[in-house]
């Protein structure tokens, strides 16, 4: 999701300090669906994905779309692929904030420029780099090794008596709408589905230090803080009238502290192709069947 869900560089840089998530506003929903299954049988979908890193899949063979790290396995591809769409455009790229929808990441032209009125569905994954989850993750695996047993990460994100991170997702609220709003002007014919974010950590006990660098009690604070972040997504979503893909509950059993074989997301090691904190090949698969339930509005 965040600079862990960066470009190249950005997912990087999280890695090393480890080291120590329409248009349904003119259509009823039945209307809706009968039209998506329509359209999906004719193969006529005009798709564009729209995305950070954990749309675009960095590390998950085959690698496209230089600095932004598309895989072709991820999941605009597969649900393109279910779909038989007509025509497809992944724009999604690592390291993507909602700032990018409007500007370029290196030679990549903004990603809402890739919409049309001839678009019939766009997915949009972003807002996990709006709040710096990279450099939150990182944080907290430095501070976890003073107190592997405690929570130095809740403890210093909430000094004060503030949660920062809460704070974050709220300031961020706006922007998702934003970009929401500008999906609708520029694809109004499209349906729009939000995506949210995989479960990263466990959903249920205190982790698995030291596989994973977090501390035990800062294990359920992460864990709601994304939480809190898929919430925040849901709710954009709904006030946007677009669909939301709930890739969390699809994805619970299957952390980073699964044994490797039963992993979708990957911790700080990979044991599959992948970036750190990212979704694997597996991974994205889950996360495109919660998309396509989501466009096909079961």
């Amino acid at each position: 999701m965040a600079q862990v869900h960066g470009r190249g560089a950005r997912y990087g840089k999280a890695a090393a300090a480890l080291g120590a998530a329409a248009a349904l506003a003119a259509v009823a929903a039945a209307p809706a669906t009968a039209l998506t299954r329509t359209t999906e049988a004719a193969g006529g979908e005009r798709y564009v994905a729209l995305g950070d890193s954990y749309t675009s899949g960095p590390g998950i063979p085959q690698q496209t779309g230089g600095a932004c790290a598309r895989s072709s396995v991820n999941y605009p591809a597969l649900t393109a692929k279910a779909l038989h769409t007509r025509t497809f455009k992944d724009v999604s790229c690592s390291g993507a904030t909602t700032d990018d929808m409007w500007r370029a990441q290196g030679a990549n032209a903004p990603q809402l420029n890739a919409l049309g009125k001839n678009t019939t569905l766009v997915t949009v994954g972003i807002g996990g780099n709006d709040i710096g989850f990279g450099d939150i993750i990182g944080t907290c695996a430095k501070l976890s090794l003073s107190d592997p047993a405690g929570d130095p990460c809740r403890k210093h994100y909430t000094a004060g008596g503030t949660d920062r991170l809460t704070a974050k997702i709220a300031e961020t609220a706006p922007k998702i709408a934003r970009v929401l709003k500008a999906v609708h002007h520029k694809a109004p014919h499209a349906r729009v589905v939000v995506v949210g974010y995989p479960a990263i950590m466990p959903d249920n006990g205190v982790g698995c230090f030291p596989a994973v660098p977090i501390a035990a009690g800062d294990t359920s604070y992460l864990r709601d803080t994304e939480k809190r972040l898929n919430t925040m997504l849901k709710q954009q979503a709904r006030k946007a009238h677009a669909r939301y893909a709930d890739t969390y509950t699809r994805t619970v059993g299957h952390d980073v502290c699964t044994p490797a074989a039963d992993r979708w997301v990957e911790g700080l090691q990979p044991a599959s192709p992948a970036a750190p904190f990212h979704p694997n090949a597996k991974g994205e698969s889950a996360m495109a069947r919660a998309v396509l339930t989501a466009v096909r509005g079961r």
